[in-house]
């Protein structure tokens, strides 16, 4: 029997998975650039984790989460996505008794039992920060602006930043009562209106066309706003005016999670097609409480890997030169081996990235295995080089070549690197 990797998953393979490599490392150190730090979660969580934090409404509790009883018999949920794990952890470990705002960073897999398509998978991976126990809109403002960070790093261009507010408790409870009104004068079927009586924000985020254009004059949460709601939204916006950050208002937005309150927001990207978010997030009051911690609020976000590597492959931004190896090494014959793993392994100790030939291939054979690895330097040791002590270092971008003694190879290669 031939096995394959299970339906809707990304898995990657070389060369592609050095790819997914640099977009993941690139997401994180925009996180550890603003001093966030790593939390490493279980991939599983008690059910109830979820169910209470993410919210019963919302498609990924009722339709998408990979749900089991363990041996014990307790009710297991693989992680749909990282928010509230995270904050179990601040809880249980208590970070959030220490400095506040806590300041942490997840990055992994996540599992939604959904159908499976282009930028959209059954196991994805996503880059994470979470920033609890302080309000104030500067740092809604920066945590927008390190995901942008992130982003940017990586290269894209072609993506745009929707904001908008949720709102307070105030601002929502006068919303919802005219809202619900709204909803009741539609035609709606009795999936969607249970959907609405648990949370009638929730069918601003339906997909389907003719319940878009039912909701298209639905009234908007904006409108509703407090006083104290409006005047933090609108600093948020003079924050990020202030970073020369670009953003439009959307105010029909609705994040696919239902602890978010306040500001959210969701970056775009134009070349997508039908999956074109690649991140958002948001700030969240009560969920701290509703998972047994304290009434902190927080913000944070999630940024799809996944989807920022087709983002990125999409503008052609992806540095495929930064993945090869530095240094191809050729050993021709039994006794050059052994040369060739001891300076493979002072290479190494001098963080170059080396690669060796192995089996008694040709060197024209090499040579071509050496092309395909994309390394920036071809070293060829044999009998000759070994007895006269000097090697020649082959540059495989220009073709030239530079005679060294073996004693300064790893030095010279250092140079040549570090000239890049």
């Amino acid at each position: 029997m031939k096995f394959q990797a299970p339906k809707g998953v990304s898995e990657y393979v070389p060369p592609r998975s050095r790819a997914f490599e640099w977009t993941r490392d690139t997401l994180v150190s925009a996180a550890k650039h603003s001093g966030y730090q790593l939390v490493e979660l279980p991939v599983f969580e008690d059910t109830e984790l979820f169910t209470r934090g993410v919210g019963a409404s919302t498609d990924v509790v009722s339709k998408e989460m990979y749900t089991f009883e363990d041996r014990g018999g307790r009710s297991i949920t693989l992680r749909p996505e990282g928010t509230v794990g995270a904050l179990r952890a601040i809880i249980e470990h208590g970070l959030d008794r220490g400095v506040l705002p806590a300041r942490v960073f997840y990055v992994g897999p996540f599992f939604r039992a959904e159908r499976p398509q282009a930028g959209r998978y059954r196991q994805f991976y996503s880059v994470g920060i979470e920033a609890v126990g302080i309000e104030d809109p500067a740092l809604d403002a920066e945590v927008i602006a390190i995901a942008h960070a992130g982003f940017r790093a990586l290269g894209l261009k072609q993506f745009r930043l929707e904001i908008t507010s949720l709102g307070d408790a105030t601002s929502r409870a006068a919303h919802r009562i005219d809202l619900v009104k709204f909803i009741e004068t539609l035609d709606l079927d009795e999936a969607t209106l249970a959907r609405s009586v648990i949370n009638p924000l929730r069918i601003f985020d339906d997909k389907r066309e003719d319940i878009r254009a039912k909701m298209a004059s639905a009234p908007v949460l904006l409108d509703y706003l407090s006083d104290d709601s409006k005047e933090n939204f609108l600093a948020v916006q003079d924050h990020l005016r202030a970073l020369k950050i670009d953003f439009v208002i959307n105010p029909r937005m609705v994040r696919g999670l239902d602890y978010y309150t306040g500001t959210t927001f969701e970056f775009v990207h134009d070349l997508l097609g039908a999956q074109s978010g690649i991140g958002g997030g948001g700030r969240y009051s009560g969920l701290m409480e509703e998972i047994g911690g304290q009434n902190l609020t927080g913000i944070g976000f999630g940024l799809g890997i996944d989807r920022a590597l087709l983002a990125a492959e999409a503008e052609g931004v992806v540095p495929v030169s930064a993945f090869a190896s530095d240094v191809y090494v050729i050993p021709l014959g039994t006794p050059a081996k052994s040369h060739a793993l001891v300076i493979a392994a002072l290479m190494r100790e001098a963080n170059i990235t080396c690669e060796i030939a192995f089996g008694d291939r040709a060197l024209k054979s090499a040579m071509k295995s050496a092309d395909k690895s994309q390394a920036r330097f071809v070293v060829v040791l044999g009998e000759s080089e070994i007895a006269s002590g000097s090697v020649e270092i082959k540059h495989m971008e220009t073709g030239t070549t530079t005679s060294v003694t073996l004693t300064s190879l790893v030095q010279e290669l250092q140079n040549a690197l570090l000239a890049k």
